[in-house]
């Protein structure tokens, strides 16, 4: 089967992509994770020189990718936005301390051969898709592919592992059923990224898709339109919950994590509103995973989360390192997903 080139090609979501396309890096990243397995070395990206741009923290996104593009003979260069003059948009300038986004993109794109970017939360002075109008600002300008890292409405290099690593539990998605859900946290400040992208991946592979959350955590009715678009056209099925007891009820996979209220956030509000989003996560605390709700789903039910997952609230530990728990083998492949995208849209 001839392989569909993705060269130059920015990575932003995964709604940009045909599930050929998707295919195409799934079965790129599985590949390279044989030959990695089996100490077989390529140098697809020799001399090619990514540069990685964080607005927010990391662990497993920055490492995987600065892993990923040395095991295929590059570079990665890594951009602490506060510790350069940091991009911004028109009107958002300071002097001496920031420098415009088309400058930025078009500097990179003279020394090396992708940009890499990560937004969300804080730096997005919290209204809702700020973080992916300025990755799209960074695309708009740059001559070399942009890359996706997270931000506040999706996370495709999440969402390629997350989907990686389904296939290979079960070779297939069709008829599984899949349980993206809410959980409790603390912490109001994860973005809905995740459940965004899942939603719309695992809907163009004809899984049954299950969505469970508390009135108030509804996600962007745009995806979940589009979600619903790829059902009618794949196959498989769309239900939206509010009972995570239901929804966990024979599911094959389920996916519980945090995210915050899209009502008490810009731009349907003035400014954001922790306040009342604190309250409606407090009146939500029962929302969390432990071994009577897994015991609801089948007995082999996959336990996934992009981490980093918070103990105790989110989830018990007898879950999180239980069985069932294969949030090791998504990190893993946090690293073969975006070899897969590098090497198809750096290289081609």
């Amino acid at each position: 089967m001839k392989t569909k080139s993705l060269r130059g090609r920015d990575y932003i979501t995964l709604m940009d992509f045909s599930k050929e396309e998707i295919e195409t890096l799934l079965d790129m990243a599985i590949r390279l994770k044989m030959d990695r397995a089996s100490g077989r070395k390529h140098h697809l990206l020799e001399d090619k020189t990514i540069f990685l741009l964080f607005y927010n923290r990391s662990l497993r996104t920055r490492n995987s990718f600065e892993s990923g593009i040395m095991q295929l003979g590059g570079h990665a260069n890594y951009l602490d936005s506060e510790k350069i003059y940091t991009p911004a948009l028109v009107g958002e300038e300071k002097a001496f301390a920031t420098e415009r986004v088309p400058d930025v993109a078009r500097v990179l794109s003279r020394f090396g051969e992708a940009i890499a970017i990560r937004m969300f939360g804080d730096p997005t002075g919290w209204e809702y898709g700020n973080g992916n109008k300025y990755i799209r600002e960074f695309a708009r300008w740059a001559d070399i592919p942009v890359i996706n890292m997270e931000d506040d409405m999706f996370h495709p290099c999440q969402g390629i592992a997350d989907i990686l690593t389904m296939k290979e539990k079960w070779g297939s998605l069709k008829g599984r059923k899949i349980v993206i859900s809410w959980a409790y946290s603390p912490s109001m400040k994860k973005p809905v990224s995740v459940p965004q992208t899942l939603m719309v991946g695992c809907s163009l592979f004809g899984a049954t898709v299950v969505f469970a959350r508390p009135k108030g955590f509804e996600l962007d009715p745009k995806i979940i339109q589009r979600t619903k678009k790829n059902v009618e056209y794949y196959g498989g099925s769309f239900e939206e919950v509010d009972d995570i007891r239901e929804a966990f009820h024979q599911a094959d996979a389920v996916y519980p994590k945090s995210w915050p209220s899209l009502q008490y956030l810009l731009p349907v509000t003035e400014k954001p509103n922790f306040e009342g989003m604190s309250q409606l996560f407090e009146a939500n605390r029962s929302w969390i995973v432990d071994d009577k709700l897994m015991a609801l789903a089948k007995k082999d039910c996959l336990y996934m989360h992009c981490l980093p997952a918070d103990r105790g609230f989110e989830v018990t530990d007898s879950v999180m390192d239980g069985p069932n728990s294969v949030i090791f083998d998504q990190a893993e492949n946090r690293l073969h997903g975006q070899k897969a995208v590098m090497s198809m849209i750096m290289r081609g």
